[in-house]
Formats: structure tokens, sequence, C-alpha cells
């Protein structure tokens, strides 16, 4: 996990300059601070040099009877049915582990919307043997404070590109944006459009992405009227609803980059007395519990939010042994999730 700004002094070096000085790969120059033995003698060399060279501190490998038995769960909200996907994958990973989860919500910034230093020292206090973050945006220094106290932590579904060298777990949310649009284009429609969240938000421009490479492949002209970012909330999608139906040529499908928002969409279109799917089709995103509660039930993508959640905690938990996982970034794979609210465009 990589350190930046000032804090990367202050914390030493991380083992990706360790590895980029020994010109090998992290996972290798993960094995030799492990202690792994398959690694070439020339290789392992080279890496034991560059450790040395930099003053890098291996960090001492877990030990069960030495720690806190706990872990920390940082979430954006919860509020959400999302929140409690998680949770519950969460839970139950830990169980298996033999561990307790401290949950907190919001901690990584203050009312102000600044860096919020009051969860660290939390963490410390509590002796905490890592940290899960949900959701999370975190600072460059909020990174090298975790990295320079040795905290092994491991994202669920980061909001940005974390830096290199750092373990998150996510969907195929590009995968999902092209099964969506595919699903709408065999039904017969044409005129698709997108309500997405934030456009910087890695899981909302990757599905984006899907579903335009799925429009290029069928031969669709992409319309650039068609794409409106409503940021994740329920209200912003409705207002933006209502701008598509208003456009000279109006879709006759629309791809909703959450189930959340798609309630928005599902009040525009009742407000303009559009029938789902008669008038117009709705494919949504997530596979919430609200998806099933809808009227009519919204046709969505499932992304498998326990299941990461769990395999985020597994991934953590062999990193506090001293571990390293090979693969920085973990997807787990979406699928299509049929209801009521497709079907094929009116002639």
């Amino acid at each position: 996990m990589v350190r930046t700004g000032s804090a990367s002094v202050a914390a030493g070096p991380t083992l990706a300059v360790v590895a980029r000085e020994a010109g090998v790969s992290v996972p290798t120059a993960s094995k030799v601070v492990n202690g792994r033995e398959d690694v070439a003698p020339e290789t392992r060399r080279r890496v034991t040099e560059a450790l040395d060279r930099l003053g890098y501190v291996r960090r001492p490998r877990f030990d069960a009877a030495k720690t806190s038995g706990l872990v920390d769960l940082v979430v954006h909200s919860l509020e959400t049915s999302w929140s409690g996907a998680v949770l519950h994958g969460v839970e139950a990973a830990a169980h298996d582990a033999g561990l307790e989860v401290v949950v907190s919500a919001g901690l990584t910034r203050n009312r102000a919307g600044r860096p919020d230093r009051g969860w660290m020292d939390k963490l410390t206090a509590r002796g905490s043997s890592g940290v899960l973050f949900n959701l999370a945006e975190l600072t460059s220094s909020q990174y090298g404070w975790l990295d320079q106290h040795r905290i092994p932590y491991v994202l669920i579904d980061p909001v940005l590109e974390p830096p290199p060298g750092v373990v998150s777990v996510g969907a195929a949310n590009w995968q999902g944006g092209v099964t969506a649009t595919e699903h709408l284009l065999a039904l017969g429609h044409e005129r698709i459009a997108v309500v997405a969240g934030h456009q910087r938000k890695m899981c909302s421009s990757a599905r984006v992405a899907g579903y335009r490479s799925a429009l290029a492949a069928a031969g669709i002209r992409q319309r650039p009227e068609y794409v409106r970012h409503a940021g994740f909330d329920e209200s912003a999608a409705h207002l933006r609803t209502l701008e598509l139906l208003d456009l000279p040529e109006p879709p006759t499908a629309v791809f909703v980059c959450s189930d959340h928002m798609a309630l928005g969409v599902y009040e525009a279109l009742a407000e303009r007395g559009l029938r789902v799917p008669g008038d117009i089709s709705v494919v949504g995103f997530d596979d919430l519990p609200e998806a099933r509660w809808t009227t009519p039930a919204l046709t969505t993508v499932r992304q498998p939010l326990s299941e990461m959640a769990a395999t985020a905690l597994r991934l953590l938990v062999r990193m506090m042994e001293g571990d390293r996982p090979e693969s920085t970034r973990t997807e787990l794979s979406t699928r299509l999730v049929e209801r009521a609210s497709t079907a094929p465009p009116r002639d």
C-alpha cells in the first residue's frame, strides 16, 4: 500500500517502492518479505538488498493470540439497504474467522466535508487489527497514516481509483453495463438512455462505458443527450428523467445505474402518465430489496454486495497474517435479474 505526499517520508518506503527499486512485482517482493520459498535466489537477493538499502521496516506476522480480535468496518452510511448487505457479508465472514467487528459510519470526513482524524484516534485506541472501508474517499494523508502505523486495510467498492498497491474488492461494473444494455437491445430497443451516478466515481464511469460499448457493438449511434448524470440521488434522477422525456425524440428505455435512482425514474414516468414497461422500459443496477418492492418489479443487474464484503474480510485476514494478495483488485461477477420492468418497445 502506497503513501503519498509528506506522509510517505515519515512512514518510510512502501513495498511498492521496494518492488520498483528491485525491478520486481509487488507480489514477488511480498513473498520475499514473508519468507516464501517460491522465489528465485537472484530475485530474492535483489529484493533483500532493496529492503536494506531503503530501510523498509518489515511488518511482524499476525499472531491471533496477541491481537485484539477486532476489525473495523467504516461505511458511508447505515441508513441504506446497501450498507445492510455489506454488514451482513462482513459479519458472516468475521464470525467464521473468529473476529469481532466495530462498525462506524461516515467517519473519514467531518461535517464540513474535510478529512477527519477522529476515527484514526479511535482506531488506535481500540487496537483494531485491520480496517475495511466501504464507499470511502480517503485522502493521501489518511492512506499515509494507515501505512505508517502498519494497519492492514481493504477497500470495498472504492469511490475513486485507489493508489497503486492498495487492495480493493468490487463488482464487474463494466460488464454489468454491457449486460443491462444488451438486454434492452435484445428486446428491440434502440433509443436507450442512461441515468448515471457521479462522473468521477469508478463504478458509475465503468457502467456508462459498458453501456456505450454495447451500443457500439450493436451498431447503434450513441446520443450524447441520452447520457444524464444524477449523482446516485433519487431526486436528481427524477429531474434527469424529465429532461430525457422532454427531448424531441425521447428514449424508449432507460438504464439506471442504481436501484435507488430507479425509484426517482419511476416517479418521473408516473408524473408524465407513462407506464412501465408499456411506454418505457427500465433496468436498474444493484438488486437491492427495493427492486422487488417496486411496481412493476424492477429488472436489474445484481452485484453481489454481501459476497464482496465477505471477500474483502477474508483478504484482510490474509494481510493481518502477513500474506499479500497477488492481485490488488478483485472483481466479482454481476448478472441480470429479469423482472417485470422491461418489454419490447411500442410500435
